[in-house]
């Protein structure tokens, strides 16, 4: 079932952005997953590669996987825009709301206990989605929002590539990465 998601997503043309595009980017991972990691749209690299975060700041992601003895292959990763916005603009509310559909597929097919939802745009279009109001990103970072429509917890972080540019973000990010595995059952508590 989420392969056949996945290649309707690198066949879609439901916005313009598989005009421009590479690859589209699906998502890969764990199919049964307890933690979801949804991020906010493909980079140049990912668009090279058709994979998600595989650039710098799939690096620091998984690097952060690596701290707490998890890899990549233990989670489903994706995005909510499904294609990279030329000049990695970012994604605009037409596009979101075209690629919206997969990713609840996807959500229904993998049926994880905590999403990890990275960066401003991720953490609206979820929150939005389970019925909650969005807020500022750095208001909301780390909390758990419990949602009243799924058995799924929202946990809003920030991008991994905003630690990059902003390193005092990092430990925050870590944080809330923790919280993720801790409350998906994937590690144990301190």
């Amino acid at each position: 079932m989420l392969q056949e998601i996945e290649e309707e997503i690198r066949q879609c043309r439901k916005c313009p952005l598989w005009k421009t595009r590479t690859n589209a980017v699906p998502g890969e991972g764990c199919s049964d997953a307890s933690l979801m990691l949804v991020g906010e749209a493909p980079g140049r690299k990912e668009d090279v590669e058709g994979r998600p975060f595989v650039g710098a700041a799939g690096k620091l992601l998984t690097e952060t996987l690596k701290k707490n003895g998890v890899g990549r292959e233990e989670i489903y990763i994706t995005n909510v825009v499904k294609c990279r916005p030329p000049g990695n603009r970012n994604p605009r509310e037409e596009e979101i709301e075209k690629c919206l559909p997969y990713l609840q597929r996807q959500i229904d097919v993998v049926r994880p206990i905590i999403i990890l939802a990275m960066g401003n745009f991720a953490s609206s279009a979820l929150l939005k989605m389970h019925g909650f109001r969005d807020g500022k990103i750095t208001a909301i970072r780390g909390r758990i929002f419990e949602s009243p429509l799924h058995a799924i917890k929202i946990i809003p972080t920030f991008h991994p590539a905003a630690c990059i540019y902003n390193r005092a973000l990092t430990e925050y990010f870590e944080k809330d990465v923790r919280k993720a595995l801790e409350h998906a059952g994937i590690i144990k508590p301190f």
